[in-house]
């Protein structure tokens, strides 16, 4: 078993020897023979390298065609339609009662009593509070006395002189006496009405800071009542726009913290520029609801400009180049470039002063790597 394969494995070796030895003897018959011409071998070479770069031409141009046929950009439009357009000066105020009142006592005393709690309605002229009154009412009391004295008299001498008995100089001491009386009571009585102290305004009572037995003197505020039905928003606009916002002009209002705006009109515009500051005032009257609270944040958008029948694009889609801005329009399922000029911007609107119409597909998304005449769909 051992002889008959390794006697076939020789003859293996054998033959593989054989085999290369002869592809030896071919190859340098070969090289012995006659050498090949080299410039015709050139000239066929360059004549099939000719071939091939036509065959590889007209597959790259079909090859292209076919790709930019399939490459079709998705993009999103916006049709042109009239609108109304407004631009707006924006400003920052607050909330400010018309009637917000601290209100005080108008003479020196202790208090004596008070009649109202914070957050209490309360109607004008209504008393808050009492001061202590004793002495001006015993003043009182002595001249009511005193008064009653003089009326008994003025009547005794009126009726004497009436019967033509005594003299005028009496009648008129006994009236006279009898009208100082009087009006020393009503001097006192007004005094004793300062000893009161009442609502100027009719609204809610917003703080209540004064205490039984405490003493207080005029101007010292103790009490605030505001009246939160009336109020309004106070701004101060620069004096750039002084020519631009008016009395009359629409406004919007937004108040962030009530999660509440609304359109209204200025209520006011000052036509004093202030020196320090170098704006003016505007105001702005807030209908009656609970929600607004004085001091409360405010914004205003004064409407500046408005146009009716406005031509308006994304500010986003409008492009720039040396010759100017440019949009482009989704016309026959093909990309559009169109030179357009633009005015006023608002709220993401530009005003489109020349260069489209109404009915215009303007592409809003997936312009940027668009040209002239490509395929779009939307």
């Amino acid at each position: 078993m051992l002889t008959v394969e390794s006697n076939n494995h020789h003859i293996k070796i054998t033959q593989m020897k054989r085999f290369t030895y002869l592809i030896a003897i071919v190859f340098i018959a070969a090289a012995c023979g006659k050498p090949k011409d080299k410039k015709a071998e050139l000239a066929e070479l360059k004549k099939e390298r000719a071939s091939l770069d036509t065959k590889i031409a007209t597959l790259e141009k079909e090859v292209g065609c076919d790709k930019k046929a399939q490459q079709i950009t998705e993009v999103s439009i916006v049709e042109i339609q009239p609108v109304i357009f407004k631009s707006f000066v924006e400003v920052q105020g607050k909330v400010d009662a018309q009637e917000n009142v601290q209100v005080s006592s108008e003479v020196p005393g202790v208090i004596t009593a008070i009649y109202v709690r914070a957050g209490q309605q309360v109607g004008k002229g209504q008393v808050l509070a009492q001061l202590d009154d004793k002495v001006i009412r015993q003043n009182i009391s002595q001249l009511q006395t005193q008064l009653e004295l003089q009326t008994s008299l003025f009547n005794r001498q009126k009726k004497l002189w009436e019967q033509k008995i005594g003299t005028e100089v009496q009648y008129i001491t006994a009236k006279t006496q009898k009208e100082g009386v009087e009006k020393q009571i009503a001097v006192l009585r007004s005094q004793l009405a300062m000893y009161r102290i009442k609502s100027p305004i009719s609204g809610s009572v917003d703080q209540m800071d004064l205490k039984l037995g405490q003493a207080v003197s005029p101007g010292t505020p103790g009490i605030t009542v505001v009246n939160a039905n009336n109020l309004k928003v106070k701004a101060d606009v620069a004096e750039s726009y002084a020519g631009k916002v008016n009395t009359g002009d629409e406004v919007m209002v937004i108040l962030p913290d009530a999660q509440d705006s609304l359109t209204t009109k200025v209520s006011f515009a000052s036509k004093v520029i202030d020196p320090a500051s170098r704006s003016f005032e505007v105001e702005v009257k807030l209908p009656a609801k609970s929600r607004y609270r004085p001091n409360m944040l405010a914004v205003l958008k004064i409407v500046d400009y408005q146009s009716v029948g406005a031509i308006t694009v994304p500010v986003n889609a409008v492009q720039k180049s040396e010759s100017g801005e440019y949009v482009y329009v989704a016309e026959s399922g093909k990309a559009k470039r169109v030179s357009i000029a633009t005015d006023k911007v608002s709220e993401g609107k530009a005003l489109v002063a020349n260069g489209l119409k109404a009915g215009d597909k303007v592409i809003t998304l997936g312009f940027q790597n668009l040209n002239e005449g490509d395929p779009v769909k939307f």
